[in-house]
């Protein structure tokens, strides 16, 4: 004991105590302020649609939650999220489960996983920005971040999809994946336990690293080590309780006889309720956060410029690191400053150009029509004064032709008054 101890933190010594103090009852303490916040847990379930998701997820807490059915002929994967508060003797439970709504019904599955990847990354980031704020109320704050991933997996009696073996691969470092294949009693028992086989072989040729139960803890280590054997859990899910014997149980009628869901012999239920819910409900919490969040969070804060050492290896505070991000984005702002000044320039000088060469050009079309205008106007004065000499030849030509005129009538007047003369000497 005293040498884990110095392990832990050199400079500790152990003493021994004379009297009862009463630290020894911190975990009634922790147990007790835990029960009176309550529990959050998370599920995601990922599945083609028709696997019997709504209906596990009923069968697990025994109950029946909210839901719309599924239909085949969603443009795109959707993820449906719905938040219920569970009551269990006095501790209280606030359990999300988000479903995949439309997956695997597309002909292009190609990015059938990234709208789940998205939801995961969107909850890591909600949590991240609620750490970062200057007054934080996290003992409040709703964890939406996913606990456990339930993988359905169709009961071909095959092998897997390769869209089944492409999502738990692109998933596997986000959330603790458990695989589970639905409807198990599709297939004969025979080909259930060689389906099995042939899954476990291929998650691991492929590198898909699932959820295994922990077995550090003695009291756990035994039947969590047995469990992870029997992965991927075959499962049957109803609702509908039959009588069966003397006893009431959720069973599946079927013309050739009863499936019931809580019978070791016919299915693996039971295992996979003891396993996630009563056994490691607390270990799928702590692992999303000490390594899937961590993991999230830590590749954030490096994007970001935050580093815990500098390049000689010595600790890097949280102020040092401040400081030299501040002063590398003030040097960076400079720069670009710098750059924006001189294309501004540049820019300023183009449009100079651009308008000198503007102005040219309209100098030169101001001279172009100014020399025009005066072709123009001498034309017309040149064509005025021919006017004006056509005119005044035409005043002399007519005062003559009126003089003309004149006198031809005052000649013609002088006959007529001779003429009547000699008329009347006549008579």
């Amino acid at each position: 004991m005293r040498k884990e101890r110095k392990a832990e933190g050199e400079g500790c010594r152990t003493v021994p105590l004379a009297g009862h103090v009463g630290f020894d009852s911190l975990p009634d303490q922790l147990v007790n302020k835990s029960v009176s916040q309550g529990f959050c847990f998370n599920i995601l379930c990922v599945g083609e649609t028709g696997l019997g998701k709504s209906t596990l997820m009923d069968t697990l807490f025994n109950t029946k939650f909210e839901g719309e059915p599924a239909t085949h002929t969603q443009p795109g994967v959707q993820l449906r999220s719905n938040t219920y508060d569970l009551q269990e003797s006095n501790v209280g439970l606030k359990l999300t489960i988000v479903s995949t709504v439309g997956f695997g019904d597309q002909i292009n599955k190609e990015d059938s996983y990234k709208p789940i990847m998205e939801f995961i990354d969107a909850q890591f980031e909600a949590y991240l920005q609620e750490e970062l704020k200057i007054r934080r109320v996290l003992h409040t704050y709703h964890d939406s971040r996913i606990h456990a991933c339930l993988y359905f997996i169709a009961p071909t009696g095959h092998s897997l999809k390769s869209l089944d073996l492409v999502t738990m691969k692109k998933l596997d470092s986000k959330v603790n994946i458990i695989p589970i294949i639905a409807k198990s009693d599709a297939i004969s028992k025979s080909e259930l336990t060689k389906f099995k086989i042939k899954i476990t072989s291929e998650l691991v040729s492929n590198g898909v690293q699932i959820y295994q139960f922990p077995t550090d803890d003695e009291s756990v280590a035994e039947i969590n080590g047995t469990m992870n054997a029997h992965l991927p859990f075959a499962v049957i899910g109803s609702t509908e309780e039959l009588k069966i014997g003397n006893k009431m149980m959720k069973a599946r009628q079927y013309p050739w006889g009863t499936v019931q869901v809580e019978n070791e012999a016919h299915c693996d239920f039971v295992k996979l309720r003891e396993m996630l819910i009563r056994i490691n409900m607390e270990d799928l919490r702590e692992q999303t956060h000490s390594r899937h969040y961590e993991l999230y969070r830590r590749c954030k804060l490096e994007e970001m410029g935050f580093k815990d050492t500098d390049p000689d290896s010595k600790p890097f505070s949280l102020q040092e690191t401040y400081e030299a991000k501040r002063n590398e984005f003030l040097g960076e702002l400079q720069k670009k400053e710098e750059e924006m000044r001189q294309m501004f320039v540049q820019r300023v000088k183009e449009k100079e150009a651009e308008l000198k060469e503007a102005e040219k050009e309209l100098h030169e079309k101001f001279d172009r029509l100014k020399k025009l205008h005066q072709d123009e106007k001498k034309k017309l004065e040149d064509k005025k004064k021919s006017l004006d000499d056509e005119v005044n030849a035409f005043k002399q030509r007519k005062t003559a032709a009126e003089l003309l005129q004149s006198q031809g009538s005052q000649a013609g007047g002088s006959q007529t008054l001779k003429r009547d003369k000699e008329k009347k000497n006549f008579f």
